[in-house]
Parts: structure tokens; sequence; C-alpha cells
């Protein structure tokens, strides 16, 4: 967890209050255990009609993330701590709809990448060739804090991105609305696409996933094509901000011929 003050809301009235008008700007709420209050219930409630997860932990844990640099204690916190995000997401219908408005009608959809760093390389990249934006499940995805900004540049301020409850199921929804959905590496039956020589059916969504682990199989049965990168050497992998940079700019090169 990233330790940075300005990124944490401490107190019941501010993360009500924020959970009311910009529900987008959190990233995670911290609710004390056993805690009953009104607002506290009301909070935990906002947090699942607006996909937000919530985390029931002890007094101590409250306290550790509201200390700030130089000074002892913590700040008053009423048992709750927001954590918040540098970006606003959006709904994914607003970002399918800007998908095709984008000049590379292309998002990126992250399977359970957490390193904040890879995250703000990927999306530097996307906002230079112009690709529309990204789907990120709403668990286990990096923090878009101060260390994904700061790798992005500040593409990450403008560039759209959505947050999935499911995102087998935002996959579904893409498919629906006419996206084509690419994943990377060897299709199940061993098929592929040539990226160097065949462009992408566009719009469309490029599932990424973990350097380690690739993609799960609930994400990777929603797939319907596949794009491999050729190696000259012997090599296990890229990471993921370099294996989706590749891809977006060979995606950009057929896309503007």
């Amino acid at each position: 967890m990233e330790n940075n003050a300005s990124f944490i809301l401490p107190g019941l009235k501010p993360v009500l209050e924020l959970l009311q008008s910009t529900p987008g700007r959190i990233d995670q709420v911290y609710c004390r255990k056993g805690g009953r209050s009104a607002e506290l219930l009301e909070i935990q409630d906002l947090c699942r009609k607006n996909h937000i997860h919530y985390t029931l932990v002890e007094q101590q844990a409250l306290e550790r993330l509201c200390r700030t640099d130089g000074q002892k204690g913590a700040t008053r916190h009423q048992g709750v701590v927001a954590r918040l995000s540098s970006i606003t997401t959006v709904g994914l219908d607003e970002l399918l709809a800007s998908a095709r408005k984008a000049p590379l009608q292309l998002i990126v959809a992250l399977d359970q990448v957490k390193d904040p760093g890879n995250v703000g390389t990927l999306a530097r990249t996307m906002y230079a060739l112009g690709a529309a934006g990204l789907l990120i499940p709403e668990h286990n995805s990096a923090f878009l804090g101060p260390a994904a900004l700061r790798s992005s540049a500040g593409a990450l301020n403008n560039l759209p991105v959505s947050r999935a409850t499911n995102l087998a199921r935002a996959l579904d929804e893409a498919e629906e609305a006419g996206f084509t959905i690419y994943g990377t590496g060897q299709g199940p039956d061993g098929s592929s696409i040539n990226p160097y020589k065949e462009g992408l059916q566009m719009p469309a969504v490029l599932v990424l996933g973990t350097e380690e682990k690739g993609l799960r199989p609930g994400v990777a049965k929603r797939c319907s094509q596949w794009l491999n990168i050729p190696f000259r050497r012997s090599f296990d992998s890229l990471n993921v901000a370099q294996a989706g940079g590749i891809l977006l700019a060979l995606a950009s090169a057929h896309d503007t011929v």
C-alpha cells in the first residue's frame, strides 16, 4: 500500500459525502470491525451500490493508514478511512461509447495486473498512440495512485478508466456491443494471429494478463482471437507494459496504413 497522506481520506462525514457526490474517486474503503453506526452502515451500503470494495479492519490498521510523515499518533478517522485514486473512473457504457471516437478504437483490459508502474507505463503508451481507455477488475488490480500517475507522465488523467465488478462479464458486454476480444499468447487450440502481419478488427478489446499467470480461464474463454508476439530468440516472456506497448504499436501501424 502506498503511504501518501494526500490519497487517504479519514472520517465518517468526508467519506460519506464523497461516496454520495463522486464515488469514482474512491479506490477502497476500510471500516472498523464491529462498527454499527448509521453512518458507517450507509457507507457500506453505498460501497456495494457503487461497486467499491470495502474491508473490515482492526482499529490499529485504521490508525496506521492515517499516520502522516512527521506526525505522532493518528488523524481522527471515526472508524472509516477511504483510499483515493488519482483518477475518476467511468462506467463501461461510457468507455465503450468513447472508444468509437478514439483515434485508435482499442480498449486495453488488464486481468489482475497489480504493478502500478507497469499500468502507468502502459497508459502512457496508450494515450500517445490514441488508444481508447483501460478496463480493469474492481478487485486485485493495481492501485491507481501516485506511483501509477508518475509512471504514466499524467496520461492517466486524460485516459478513460472503467472498473468491472466481473471482468469476464464486461468482456461479454463489449462483444455484444460489436467489439472483437483479443487475448494474448496462444489460443486454447494453439491458434494465434501474428500481429506483425495482420491488423486487428476494430473496435476491439486487447486483454493482457500477468507475466507469471497470463489470463484467468474465465477471462480467456471470452477471447475470440489470440495475438502472439513471435520471438527471434528463446525467451520466457515480456512484462505487461512491454508486450502491451508492442501490440499497441503494431495495431496503430496497421490501423493507419
